[in-house]
């Protein structure tokens, strides 16, 4: 007797039309925004509404999703000790991608030099586009970013949106539930409860995800125009390579040295980076990249306290710009850094790259804060790259998802709170099975403590 496979199932999934899975509407936005943004310049830059609604909404389940998912998962972790192995790896894992990204865009810039023929002038730079960011990059010492951190109130950190304070009430309610006992039974039962309904909301809002990528890539295209990379095509191929080059040799090694594949990883989350191409931003991928690392088996008490961790302190992308943008202003304006200049810049932004959220242009922000306390380089050198910023944010954005996703994994198999056996089952699959939006049991994101499993195999 057949018996038929529940939705969202693998078999299910490879039966669904081609024009009703997620990446492939993302893919056709796409190429429609791009399309569109070329043809009609003036209509596609209208349509900047429609990439920056999406991004709103999902910005809005940010903080509730990752609240619910760490309240639940440190909750089921008997051992409070573990919380803090995982944090301690995790910060140490992510300063050394880093450092690492940081090298990454300084070897390249150095190697190809795509500012050494351009002798541009300072004072003919314009003044006024740094001007416009300076007051968003307001760079801080290490005791103002921590303080940061807390809350002006409980519910403030929901309200600024802002990971680090969610992340940081997110683990004291943790452990007060955990202590509280039969008391917290009642609000860990209604965390649980809200969590599903959040990651059924969250279904119906990433339908809407094809229509947020062609907006946003219409925009992008219309706006500033594809021939507006041409006089500054070297800087981007130069970006490009470097962050290529962190992904598959730094990330790809990480990943062989624990027992995955990298090409695979980036495959089972192809429609989370397909967002973040079209909408530049790592944010609308956060949840559902919480789901897939679960649906990975990996343990939420260690993959949701990794991956929300990362959006702070480990954008990578940003990193490898921060060196690569700064150089490139030194080469374009004929600066000559020593060694101990470039060592001390490289200090400075093992910080100011710390400060950036994984938002739309704050890469570029970042670089603003870093050349405004650094003598050396003039801050009105980002002028030269305002033109085709937009065309390098998505690099950042795709660049740092990969490595959170990358760490994420990394850690939870460090602490054994990775089940291997459904780790590569699930990475062996063509795609991830994809939920449907009204379903009753949502996305993994309240499962047991051994991480997501099918509750059904198709026959081999």
């Amino acid at each position: 007797m057949h018996t038929q496979a529940p939705a969202g199932s693998p078999s299910v999934e490879a039966r669904k039309p081609f024009y009703r899975i997620l990446y492939v509407q993302v893919l056709i936005g796409l190429m429609l925004g791009v399309l569109t943004g070329h043809l009609w310049p003036e209509f596609g830059a209208a349509l900047k509404p429609l990439g920056d609604g999406f991004v709103k909404l999902v910005k809005m389940m940010i903080a509730p999703i990752v609240f619910c998912t760490i309240v639940s998962g440190i909750n089921s972790i008997s051992d409070s000790r573990e919380v803090g192995r995982t944090l301690v790896k995790s910060m140490a894992l992510f300063y050394l991608l880093t450092v690492l990204a940081l090298l990454a865009g300084l070897v390249a810039v150095s190697l190809i030099q795509p500012g050494a023929s351009m002798h541009v002038a300072v004072n003919t730079l314009d003044p006024s586009v740094a001007a416009k960011y300076t007051k968003q990059a307001t760079t801080s010492g290490f005791a103002d970013f921590m303080l940061h951190i807390i809350p002006h109130s409980f519910f403030g950190a929901f309200a600024d949106g802002e990971v680090l304070p969610v992340l940081l009430v997110s683990i004291l309610i943790a452990f007060g539930l955990s202590r509280a006992g039969d008391q917290g039974a009642a609000v860990t039962k209604a965390v649980t409860s809200f969590s599903h309904v959040l990651f059924v909301s969250f279904g119906f809002i990433m339908k809407l995800a094809p229509l947020g990528a062609f907006g946003a890539m219409a925009f992008t295209v219309g706006r500033y125009g594809i021939r507006s990379i041409g006089s500054l095509g070297l800087l981007i191929l130069t970006f490009y390579i470097a962050c290529a080059f962190f992904v598959v040799v730094v990330l790809g090694t990480l990943a062989r040295l624990n027992g995955f594949s990298l090409w695979k990883t980036i495959r089972y989350f192809k429609e989370e980076l397909l967002i973040v191409l079209g909408t530049s931003s790592s944010e609308p991928a956060l949840p559902g990249a919480l789901r897939k690392l679960e649906q990975l088996g990996c343990r939420k008490g260690v993959s949701g306290l990794v991956l929300p961790m990362g959006y702070s302190f480990n954008l990578d992308g940003s990193a490898i710009y921060l060196t690569l943008a700064s150089i490139f202003i030194a080469q374009a304006c004929d600066i000559h850094l020593s060694w101990g200049q470039i060592a001390a810049m490289l200090g400075l932004m093992l910080l100011t790259s710390k400060g950036a959220a994984g938002v739309t242009g704050s890469g570029f922000v970042a670089l603003v804060a870093t050349l405004s306390v650094m003598p050396d380089l003039p801050v009105t050198g980002v002028a030269l790259l305002i033109g085709i910023d937009r065309f390098m944010s998505e690099a950042r954005a795709l660049t740092s998802m990969i490595s959170n996703c990358v760490a994420a994994i990394t850690v939870s198999l460090w602490e054994s709170a990775c089940d291997r056996e459904v780790l590569a089952r699930e990475l062996g699959q063509s795609s991830a099975p994809e939920p449907a939006a009204g379903s009753k049991i949502p996305a993994a994101a309240v499962v047991e403590d051994k991480g997501w499993m099918p509750t059904q195999q198709s026959a081999a």
